[in-house]
Order: C-alpha cells, then sequence, then structure tokens
C-alpha cells in the first residue's frame, strides 16, 4: 500500500478522553473513531489488525476440531427464560421489542442460542463431541465504558461451545480449548496465563482466564514467577489425545496463578518468597465447564449408548478479538508508539523514502515495493512528501516491526537501511538483501 493512497488520519495531539497507552496509541495512529461511549468505528489501519487477529483466532479453532458457524446478533428474549437468565442478567443486557412488540436482545453471549441449535439437529451420542463457535460483534451495556477498547460495549468475540455426552469428555474439550488458547496467544506475540477465575453470570464450577502482565491491567493477579518461564512453542500437540491435552493444561496450571476474585493468600505464601509476584492482569479469554446448567433447563438431550435419553455436558469459550489489540498495545509500546509483534502487524515492513522526487531513490523505492508484493508481504510504502522526521515519526507511531530507509546518499554506496522497530537496531545492507532478509523474518508467520 501507497501511503500517499490510504487512510490513515494520525494525530498529533492526544485526545482528552485516551487513559491509558492503548486508547491513546489507537487515536493518534488513526485505528479508531469514537462514535458513542464504548462504541468505536475501526478505521483501515485498526481493521487490519482486528482481521489478523480474527484469522489467526479461526485458524487455531480449526487445527483443535472446532466448527465455525454464525448466530444473528439480536436474540430472542424467550430462549433466555427457558434458561432462566432473562431477569438474571441485569442491566447490562440492551433489551428491545420488534414491531410486534416481540422481546429480543443484543447479543451479550450465545448460550442460549447455540444451546437451541444443538437440541433441534442433533439426539444421539453418535454425533458428539461437537465444538460450534462464531467470531461475532457482542454488546454488554457497561456503566461506565472506558479504556478504549478495552472496556467498550460493543466488541468483537470470538465464543465457542462444546458439547459431550460425560463430565470426562468436556473436561477433556476445556483441556482442549486451554491448548489452542495459548497457541493463539502466542502466535500474536503474547504470553498469557491461565488464571484460576470465578464463572460470574457464565456460571459452573471450572474456568480459567488468560491475563497478559500488564500495568493498566484491570485485574489484581498474584502468581508463581516460574509461570512465565512455560511455553508452547513450536510443541506439535495431539488435540485428540485427552493424555496429552491434559498433561499441557497440568503443566501450565499446577504453578499458582490467580486473580484477585479467586485469590487465596495461604497458598500464595506457600510459594517461594523470591518467586511470589503480584501484578496488573489484562483479561483476553476465559474458559469454563458447566455441566448441565444449559442443557438440562432447556431440554438438550441425546440417546446415549444405553438407549436412555441425558442431557449433554457443555463448556463455553471466549477470546475477546477486539480488546487483543488493546492489551498486545499495552504489552508492546514506548515512548514513541506502538510495537507490533510481527504475527498481527497491519504491514509487514515500513519503505521510508527520504527524498521523494529524486530518480534514483524513487526508483529503488519502487524496485522494494514491487518485490517484497510479489513475496507474498504487505509493506507501507510513505511516498509522501513530508520531511523525514515526520515520516519516521509516523512509522514509529503505527509500529511496523521493520522499516526499510532509502536514501540518496546509501544508494551512492549501494545500500539501504533495515531498522528494527523493536530494539532500534540498523543495518545497512543491498537492496536484495533486505527484501530477502525480510522474507526470513516473516515465513515462520505466512502460514
Amino acid at each position: 500500500m501507497r501511503l500517499s493512497r490510504y487512510f490513515l488520519p494520525v494525530l498529533k495531539e492526544t485526545p482528552a478522553e485516551a487513559q491509558i497507552v492503548s486508547h491513546r496509541y489507537m487515536l493518534r495512529a488513526g485505528m479508531i473513531k469514537q462514535q458513542a461511549a464504548g462504541i468505536y468505528s475501526w478505521l483501515p489501519l485498526g481493521f487490519k489488525v482486528l482481521r489478523k487477529i480474527e484469522n489467526i483466532v479461526h485458524e487455531e479453532q480449526a487445527r483443535a476440531g472446532h466448527i465455525a458457524i454464525q448466530m444473528p446478533i439480536l436474540q430472542p428474549a424467550d430462549l433466555w427464560r427457558e434458561s432462566g437468565r432473562y431477569d438474571d442478567y441485569g442491566q447490562e443486557m440492551l433489551r428491545m421489542q420488534d414491531r410486534h412488540e416481540r422481546d429480543l436482545l443484543y447479543t451479550p453471549t450465545a448460550e442460549e442460542m447455540v444451546t437451541d441449535i444443538f437440541r433441534s439437529h442433533v439426539s444421539s451420542y453418535k454425533d458428539l463431541p461437537l465444538t460450534l463457535y462464531q467470531i461475532q460483534w457482542k454488546f454488554r451495556d457497561e456503566i461506565r465504558p472506558r479504556f478504549g477498547v478495552m472496556r467498550g460495549r460493543e466488541f468483537y468475540m470470538k465464543d465457542g461451545y462444546n458439547f459431550d455426552l460425560t463430565k470426562e469428555d468436556a473436561l477433556h474439550a476445556y483441556n482442549r480449548h486451554l491448548v489452542s488458547y495459548l497457541r493463539t496467544y502466542e502466535r500474536m506475540g503474547l504470553q498469557a496465563i491461565p488464571m484460576r477465575a470465578d464463572s460470574g453470570p457464565i456460571g459452573g464450577d471450572d474456568t480459567h482466564e488468560f491475563l497478559v502482565l500488564a500495568e493498566t491491567g484491570e485485574s489484581e493477579v498474584f502468581y508463581d514467577s516460574a509461570v512465565t518461564d512455560i511455553r508452547l512453542g513450536a510443541r506439535e500437540i495431539d488435540y485428540d489425545s485427552h493424555e496429552e491435552c491434559r498433561a499441557v493444561m497440568e503443566e501450565f496450571t499446577s504453578l499458582y496463578a490467580r486473580t484477585d476474585e479467586t485469590h487465596d493468600e495461604a497458598a500464595f505464601n506457600a510459594i517461594p518468597e523470591d518467586r511470589r509476584r503480584s501484578a496488573r492482569g489484562i483479561e483476553v479469554g476465559q474458559i469454563f465447564y458447566f455441566g448441565t446448567k444449559y442443557s438440562e433447563p432447556m431440554g438438550a438431550m441425546v440417546q446415549g449408548p444405553d438407549g436412555q435419553k441425558v442431557p449433554v455436558h457443555m463448556g463455553s469459550h471466549g477470546i475477546g478479538v477486539s480488546r487483543l489489540l488493546g492489551a498486545i498495545i499495552e504489552a508492546s509500546h514506548d515512548d514513541k508508539g506502538i510495537i507490533w509483534p510481527e504475527g498481527v502487524t497491519p504491514f509487514h515492513v515500513g519503505i521510508v523514502n527520504l527524498r521523494q522526487g529524486d530518480e534514483a531513490t524513487d526508483a529503488a523505492c519502487e524496485q522494494l515495493y514491487k518485490a517484497l508484493n510479489a513475496a507474498g508481504l504487505e509493506p507501507l510504502y510513505d511516498d509522501t512528501e513530508e520531511r523525514a522526521g515526520a515520516k519516521f515519526a509516523t512509522m514509529d507511531l503505527i509500529g511496523l516491526p521493520w522499516r526499510i530507509t532509502v536514501g540518496p546518499r546509501g544508494l551512492k554506496n549501494g545500500v539501504v537501511e533495515l531498522t528494527s522497530r523493536r530494539t532500534g537496531e540498523s543495518e545497512e545492507m543491498s537492496l536484495e538483501a533486505a527484501i530477502a532478509r525480510v522474507q526470513e523474518i516473516y515465513a515462520p508467520h505466512m502460514g
């Protein structure tokens, strides 16, 4: 993409309403525009990152054997009355009526609707296990929306639902989700720690939140520092294997890590003192096992191997797709702007032309731009007439991981400059070597 043809409304000043780093940089980098309290338009740069995150979620859900569907944003209230949650959910639920005075609600979560889909089409244990998921806009009428996309009223979320014959099978689905979520976050350059949490209005006794450590996190967390040394890395896990998924579950959750809601001071004090940590955390996902909480009242039954009808065991599993943008920025930034991890960056590399209009410099930039595009990469070419300092400031603000700077002086020596946004280190090399190096960097992220 040529910057002269792109819509990137960057701001020099920080808007007064921006209270935390991610909100400030998302507004300044032209990623979002507030339309109402807690409701945002996603501008091209923000929308591009949102899609990158969404695609990673889809890919990891498919790897785990989960099946995508799409449910409506508006739900009939009668489904929620069946489960008993319509009156219990509270004022966060946006309720309305259509022209026929039928009660509807704007989806805050979809356990009832997916249970209705299941009970309408599945009647035998032979069709189990089954996990359905969607990525869809949700709405919760927060009393005090704040912190940009971190605590908005409208948000983009992956919500998945497993249906299993037995508790043992449902707990395998729980463990399988934990593994798939860990891999999802690692691909985004995040370390999200699973922590025992409170189930809230979703219900159930087993639940873990995934939290990214950041100073601006809303939750206080307590953990054994050894948990931050654990990674899935390149390990291949057989998602069908109960034993392998359980082993990963135990590896990542056997060390103490809890939110303030479930904190156990005695258990925390049993950790060696030099490993005890308290910090702030940003919730980016949560998994639940809640048994037959929804299947029993809503009649989601299957015929078991003995011919008897039994309610299925269920769980739900969420990832805050739009919230993840804020979490990534909170975890990866400096005083100049965002620092995107390679897995989610909106553009793979920025090309800065130091002397727009110079024949040799323009030609070298065009060669770079075309070669990178031909290699399947997405460069952002700053071909504007701005001064060099302004161009560098924009690239630093929007946070592309790599920048190639092209100027007359370097070209006389046959080199361009490749710079890492994260470290600030630069290296001079030939144009061809810069192209090869960027290809090498992104090879692990190109599927």
